[in-house]
């Protein structure tokens, strides 16, 4: 079984993907992870900001892990087409109203220690992937190029779909981002 502790982060993860950082409530939080009032300053004492902060981190460090359980591509094109199907459920998620935890955390008010922190989870995310296209044969620096294209596509892909409630905008772009990527690395 989960710890108190643990299930108020995640409920926090998903809060912030429904609410935003400024839209998150205890109420919300302590309802969703069954913790008691008590439980909030026992395990943050720094408040909604700390669990804001663990919340981000956390949701970064699972998505860090996914991207790096994608499984061994063959070439750029497939580990483009891999990274596309990973992320399309959290795009539909998006149209439906959900957004990222991560980038949730540095919108209205950010605070520079939450965008450090978000920071460092996108960096992460473009460093991990970056090595899987560096194993599907690009050159290092392309890959991060590469690496940083999609992530840029996860994220602005969330906030068009959300706004259209549909996702054919991410769809657009993956179908640009994969001709582009099959044009520069054929075979």
């Amino acid at each position: 079984m989960t710890d108190t502790k643990s299930r108020m982060i995640d409920a926090a993860v998903d809060a912030l993907r429904r609410h935003g950082a400024a839209g998150m409530s205890f109420t919300d939080i302590l309802q969703t992870s069954g913790a008691a009032r008590g439980a909030i300053y026992h395990h943050f004492r720094g408040g909604k900001a700390e669990l804001v902060a663990e919340a981000a981190a956390r949701n970064g460090d699972q998505v860090r892990t996914a991207l790096a359980a994608l499984p061994p591509a063959t070439s750029p094109a497939r580990a483009t087409e891999d990274f596309l199907a990973m992320v399309r459920p959290v795009i539909a998620e998006a149209a439906a109203g959900e957004g990222c935890a991560v980038a949730a955390v540095t919108v209205d008010p950010a605070s520079a220690e939450l965008c450090r922190i978000a920071s460092r989870a996108f960096d992460s995310w473009t460093a991990t992937l970056a090595a899987s296209l560096t194993r599907a044969g690009v050159e290092p620096a392309a890959a991060g190029d590469l690496a940083t294209m999609l992530i840029t596509l996860l994220e602005g892909a969330q906030v068009l779909c959300r706004a259209a409630g549909t996702i054919e905008p991410f769809e657009r772009t993956a179908r640009a981002v994969g001709d582009l990527v099959r044009s520069h690395y054929p075979g």
